[in-house]
């Protein structure tokens, strides 16, 4: 399957990371970006690292993508649907609006 991934806003995230079947989050920022700030619970898996290490994201559980403002995740999101993944999604303005927003973040490592 391919075709754009769709995008959630920072709200609409949030409500699905609260629910009881939560999808996983995968920042996809690199590791000096994800010590400065973060989003609780998420997996911190490098765009630079991505081709490498997808053996690490779980078979048949939604995913959510986010970067910096959703350009990186945006591209991380299209390559997976291009390998078959169907129930990915992009974090849109990425961890920029999520703050903006007034949703959690961790800061440090």
């Amino acid at each position: 399957m391919t075709g754009l991934p769709p995008t959630l806003t920072p709200v609409e995230a949030a409500a699905l990371l609260a629910g009881s079947d939560a999808p996983l989050l995968i920042d996809v920022r690199e590791e000096s970006e994800w010590n400065e700030v973060h989003i609780p619970g998420a997996l911190l898996i490098p765009l630079s690292q991505f081709v490498a290490r997808q053996g690490e994201i779980p078979e048949g559980r939604a995913l959510i993508m986010q970067c910096r403002s959703g350009g990186r995740s945006g591209q991380a999101a299209l390559a997976l649907r291009t390998a078959g993944r169907t129930n990915v999604a992009n974090l849109a303005g990425g961890i920029t609006d999520w703050e903006a927003a007034g949703l959690p973040v961790e800061y440090g490592e």
